[in-house]
């Protein structure tokens, strides 16, 4: 957790020289009119040193522009590359020469500050920030003072100034720094969280604020919290790693209704959604979103599914339309790969309806060559032989199938008591 702070105070300083003192771009430095001959020739060679990392040649040249322009944009750039090049102390001393104890430039001002706090001249720093916001009531020069107060440990006044700066324009970066200063030094957890929570339901739930509120969740274990934040930070980013983990918290706290909801929604996992309607049996859902997946994907396992939860879902089975359109759609898959479900499927269908009862023994017979010992496939051909008035025949492969894991199935239970009854009453159906 300390960790957070430690990103905060070594990135503080560059943030703030960016946002007090912006660097100048090169077309900014150069106006419509050049002051002296070769000055764009010095900026060329000034530029060409920041970009190897020569701050301190990069400073000497700025300065050597100021002195010929007089421009504060050369000199501000030239304080800059001193910062970069960690030459504090003659940042200090320049801005002491060129200022006079005056607190006029703010951009100066600021530059003697945070190379106090680098030199660890916090106090010198203090007393020179203070006087600065009082001048500027500046945002940034707020956060600067509450920086310093961080550094010196005196963790309340350096949440009051946030919170100064923080009403002002209700900054976000600024209530992230408020809120960590709160939960990682002052141990104020719920009020740091409450602080964000706050700024959520008034301004919304950014980026920055809900990444905030999801480490502050977890490290609380909050799993509630984390999922508000979660779906919240969903609704402004649609990532598909939110969307997994808002998937990974329903199922922890199995929630498989609002799981259900969001998946819906949010069409972000497809395939979990069918499991989903599988385990609770809602077959008239399933049907449509796996022959959607098939047109997307050209799966063809999408057309087998969605072929049995079709049947599954209509409640009259012996609808002749819906029975074409199935068995059409299980011959496609077959015609591609055999595979042992679909095969015995089919061929149950056939069976079951008297559509084709050979037929439909033969694709039993050719999902027991896959599986020779499936339960349920035996349970197939039994019923087949029992369809063609061969009660003996069937009886003879139920018996086997009761002996097998699924033996027990409702539906095979239900084949085993009819075709009993048909051995004992020699009734069986007769078919050529």
């Amino acid at each position: 957790m300390i960790n957070i702070l430690k990103v905060f105070l070594s990135m503080f300083a560059v943030l703030l020289l960016a946002s007090c003192s912006a660097k100048i771009g090169p077309d900014e430095l150069k106006s419509n009119k050049k002051i002296f001959a070769d000055e764009d020739m010095y900026i060329m060679f000034a530029l060409r040193a920041e970009q190897l990392k020569e701050y301190s040649s990069a400073s000497s040249i700025f300065d050597t522009i100021y002195e010929k322009s007089q421009r504060k944009e050369y000199l501000y750039r030239s304080l800059q590359n001193d910062l970069a090049a960690k030459d504090n102390e003659k940042v200090i001393t320049r801005v002491n020469e060129i200022s006079n104890g005056s607190l006029e430039d703010f951009a100066l001002i600021r530059m003697k500050i945070i190379a106090l706090m680098r030199v660890d001249r916090l106090k010198e720093a203090k007393l020179l920030a203070i006087d600065l916001v009082k001048l500027s009531n500046d945002v940034n020069d707020y956060m600067l003072v509450s920086e310093i107060y961080v550094k010196l440990k005196k963790y309340d006044i350096a949440v009051k100034y946030l919170e100064s700066a923080y009403v002002q324009n209700y900054n976000e970066k600024v209530l992230d720094k408020m809120s960590i200063v709160l939960y990682v030094n002052l141990q104020r957890q719920k009020d740091a969280i409450a602080q964000l929570e706050t700024h959520t339901r008034i301004h919304g739930c950014s980026q920055l604020i809900c990444r905030r509120l999801i480490g502050f969740y977890s490290n609380e274990n909050n799993i509630d919290g984390l999922l508000s934040v979660y779906l919240r930070l969903y609704s402004i980013n649609s990532d598909r790693e939110i969307a997994k983990k808002i998937v990974q918290i329903y199922g922890y706290k199995k929630e498989y209704l609002k799981l259900i909801d969001f998946l819906e929604e949010s069409k972000s996992d497809n395939e979990l959604l069918i499991q989903l309607y599988i385990n609770s049996k809602n077959y008239k859902k399933a049907a449509p979103l796996a022959y959607k997946l098939y047109k997307q994907t050209g799966n063809i396992d999408y057309l087998g599914r969605g072929a049995i939860f079709e049947y599954e879902s209509t409640k009259d089975k012996n609808a002749k339309l819906m029975q074409e359109r199935v068995i059409s759609n299980l011959e496609k898959v077959l015609n591609q790969k055999k595979i042992g479900l679909y095969l015995n499927y089919l061929g149950y269908l056939l069976i079951d309806h008297e559509i084709d009862i050979k037929k439909g023994m033969k694709y039993v017979r050719e999902a027991l060559k896959l599986e020779p010992n499936s339960a349920f496939y035996l349970d197939s051909l039994a019923w087949g032989y029992y369809k063609l008035g061969n009660c003996k025949k069937a009886s003879n492969i139920i018996k086997k199938v009761q002996k097998l894991e699924g033996g027990d199935d409702t539906e095979v239970l239900s084949h085993v008591k009819i075709i009993n009854k048909c051995v004992r009453n020699k009734k069986g159906k007769k078919k050529k």
